[in-house]
């Protein structure tokens, strides 16, 4: 087999477990109506079918990145495809509401092991030279992914039924767990030690987790209460011990030097806001569209996803004008 058809069959293998982690942050808001109907609870409890995999997401990724670096990322990428596979599995089999949110959590932390390796593994694939058209192509498959989530479970859900948005990953799991055994070379990052960062791990975890789940909450608590309190003092608390171990730390987690490049710092907040606006409107949405107006779940996947479309437009224009015009009136505007 040549050297280009090992480089497609590996990059497919990429893909295909990049495109399922994303998929899953959009093809499950069209089916919490279904969801809620099947196993009764209110709009905040089964909104958690999508908040667990979002708050296992984000409290494990960075450590899952720094682990690839060190450890493996084919290993790393194995582990995180095996375990959202079987996950999506278990999520489909659900009986109860408590079961369902279980396994998406554990789906979440799949998923933060998949996407962060994602890019490392796609540029050790390929040469140097073709890095950006690589990257293009991760961007355009994000991009699908985000768009064709909410009809592909719209038409799932009304066709066959709710849990097939979960089973659906089983066969792309295990042909991109095929694919990565036989055609991705291990790598890992020569500049990363062995040694486990446990202060930085305990400190990014435990921040990340008390300040998704205070803002997740808040609305039960309000702004004033005391366990809304207690958790953003509890944030602060972990924040200090992360910053104390990446600064005294020989193999720090996060360079610190990231932190003093405002370019850096202004676009993650403006991240932050982005994501979660789309993630408000999505939920919010697919309930208006199937309990309020009554509109089908493939109609209202398919309404949700012209937002995606858009944003897929649009970053075809902005991308090569921002490249020569510079990015910041894009992103402003």
């Amino acid at each position: 087999m040549g050297i280009g058809m090992r480089r497609a069959l590996s990059f497919t293998a990429i893909v295909l477990g990049f495109f399922m982690a994303l998929l899953d942050t959009t093809i499950i808001n069209i089916a919490l109506p279904e969801m809620t109907r099947q196993f009764g609870g209110s709009v905040s409890q089964v909104s958690w079918v999508m908040n667990g995999y979002n708050l296992a997401f984000a409290v494990f990724i960075l450590t899952a990145s720094r682990l690839a670096d060190q450890f493996g990322r084919k290993k790393v990428f194995l582990i995180g495809v095996g375990l959202f596979t079987l996950s999506s599995l278990l999520a489909g089999l659900s009986t109860s509401l408590g079961m369902l949110i279980l396994f998406r959590v554990i789906q979440g932390l799949a998923g933060a092991v998949i996407v962060p390796v994602t890019i490392p593994l796609s540029t050790t694939t390929f040469p140097k030279e073709m890095h950006g058209l690589i990257i293009g192509i991760w961007g355009a498959v994000s991009g699908v992914a985000a768009a064709s989530g909410p009809a592909l479970g719209g038409i799932l859900t009304q066709k066959l039924s709710w849990e097939w948005i979960f089973f659906v990953n089983v066969p792309l799991g295990l042909l991109s767990i095929g694919l990565t055994v036989i055609f991705i070379q291990e790598s890992r990052d020569d500049s990363a030690g062995r040694s486990i960062d446990y202060g930085g791990i305990l400190g990014i975890t435990g921040g990340m987790f008390c300040i998704t789940y205070a803002l997740i909450k808040v609305q039960d608590y309000g702004w004033s209460s005391r366990p809304f309190l207690g958790l953003t003092a509890a944030d602060l608390l972990f924040l200090v011990v992360f910053f104390l171990t990446q600064y005294k730390g020989k193999e720090p987690m996060l360079p610190l030097s990231l932190l003093k490049i405002r370019a850096f710092n202004s676009t993650s907040v403006s991240m932050i806001v982005l994501g979660a606006a789309l993630m408000n409107i999505s939920l919010l949405t697919s309930f208006y569209l199937t309990r309020v107006m009554g509109v089908s779940e493939l109609k209202a996947g398919l309404v949700l996803s012209t937002m995606a479309l858009g944003s897929i437009a649009s970053s075809a224009v902005s991308g090569p004008l921002s490249a020569k015009y510079g990015s910041s009136l894009f992103a402003a505007a």
